[in-house]
């Protein structure tokens, strides 16, 4: 195992930037459409909701990360909590194939944006795209961090410009607003809470955060204020955003989209470029450069507890990065965007983070009663309680949607 210390260099701001790009990535580009055809002119509610649906469980990670601040995160933390390497081990392995998976998805449909500009090939557009990423990210930490800021920064620019262009085309004054406010009756209700269950999936990234806390200068108090901050700043742009877009288009033309948000673009200043497309591809590119660090740093975090094969724990001596667990992430990344069909795959990893996030809940409880005098970052015995229910509810509606499906 190396001796070489992974480098902490990363502050606040840039952890900000890189937990606003995980958590952004591609999805609002496309989730926005699908959750205005469940919720109608409601939709910035069902984000709403999804805010406070996952606050909880963030405010339980903030609190993790500031007791134990490694690499291997969730697995450390079980362990801390259960010490049963066996469940420890099967939650870091989940966390990995979830965030090589969901990386092979968001790779596999780079080429489709890519190819009305320039066209090398699927194959050709993947690989290279992958050797660029992977290069990035064995290079440095600072290195990386500072990309997926600049990227992020292009991501935010793209809702920005929505947002913009929505409160200046749009005559607001002759803009019901009771429209938009949801009635007290249980159907609406209803809806709003299924598009949610789908915006939930919107706020997925935050977790990933911690796994730079080896990384992070002064993570006690940088890593539990950087989990709040991405959640707000997060939160906001996605409600302005979606009410935007609602004025802009109605709710079943965004749904019918494939992209809507370079849909509502078009039609606030009348361009036929696809600049939010373009865009697009700066979120795809970030948040695949996002899952490589998380899951190189998972690697190499449970190789230094000894789970994995030592070689994953060899830092690189200039660069301060795991450099061989690094170039496995990208290469089974690159692999898995060639030859597996990730649709089912995908859909049976989403179960993975509502168990994990479950898990963490549960350690957190166990945790706080074994070791009640920690002095940083903590949250009322309460919350982690309350995270459990509304994981353990959203994990049985998508069962009992899943059965639905299948059954229809």
């Amino acid at each position: 195992m190396s001796k070489t210390s992974l480098k902490r260099v990363v502050t606040l701001p840039y952890l900000v930037f890189y937990g606003a790009g995980n958590i952004i990535g591609a999805g609002i580009y496309v989730l926005i459409g699908k959750i205005a055809q469940i919720s109608g002119y409601y939709a910035p509610f069902s984000f709403l909701l999804a805010c406070i649906a996952v606050l909880f469980t963030a405010l339980c990670y903030a609190e993790l990360a500031a007791r134990y601040p490694y690499a291997s995160a969730e697995a450390y933390y079980l362990e801390r909590a259960f010490s049963l390497s066996n469940i420890s081990t099967l939650v870091g392995l989940v966390i990995i194939i979830t965030g090589i998976l969901s990386s092979s998805a968001i790779i596999s449909g780079f080429y489709g944006y890519l190819k009305p500009l320039v066209d090398i090939g699927e194959l050709a557009t993947e690989f290279l795209i992958m050797l660029f990423l992977t290069g990035v990210a064995v290079w440095g930490v600072k290195e990386s961090v500072t990309l997926t800021a600049l990227f992020t920064l292009i991501e935010i620019f793209g809702l920005l410009l929505i947002i913009f262009y929505g409160f200046v085309s749009i005559d607001v004054t002759n803009i019901s607003f009771e429209h938009y406010i949801p009635p007290l009756k249980i159907d609406v209700w209803i809806n709003i809470a299924l598009g949610s269950f789908l915006a939930f999936y919107a706020f997925i990234g935050f977790e990933d955060i911690v796994k730079l806390s080896e990384e992070v200068v002064d993570v006690q108090k940088t890593m539990p204020r950087a989990i709040i901050i991405t959640l707000i700043l997060v939160t906001l742009l996605y409600i302005l955003v979606t009410f935007v877009s609602i004025i802009t288009l109605d709710p079943q033309t965004l749904g019918e989209s494939d992209a809507p948000l370079d849909e509502v673009f078009k039609k606030l200043t009348g361009d036929k470029h696809h600049i939010l497309g373009i865009i697009a591809l700066f979120a795809i590119v970030n948040g695949v450069l996002v899952q490589i660090i998380m899951v190189s740093r998972m690697l190499y975090g449970l190789a230094k507890q000894r789970v994995f094969p030592k070689f994953l724990a060899t830092i690189h001596p200039a660069t301060q990065t795991p450099i061989y667990a690094t170039l496995i992430t990208g290469f089974f990344i690159l692999l898995f965007a060639y030859f597996i069909d990730l649709v089912k795959l995908a859909e049976l990893t989403s179960y993975g983070i509502f168990i994990v996030f479950i898990l963490i809940n549960i350690a957190l409880i166990k945790i706080k009663k074994k070791e009640p005098n920690f002095s940083g970052f903590k949250v009322p015995l309460f919350i982690p309680y309350i995270a459990i229910f509304i994981n353990a509810t959203l994990l049985l509606l998508k069962l009992f949607w899943d059965l639905l499906k299948i059954g229809t």
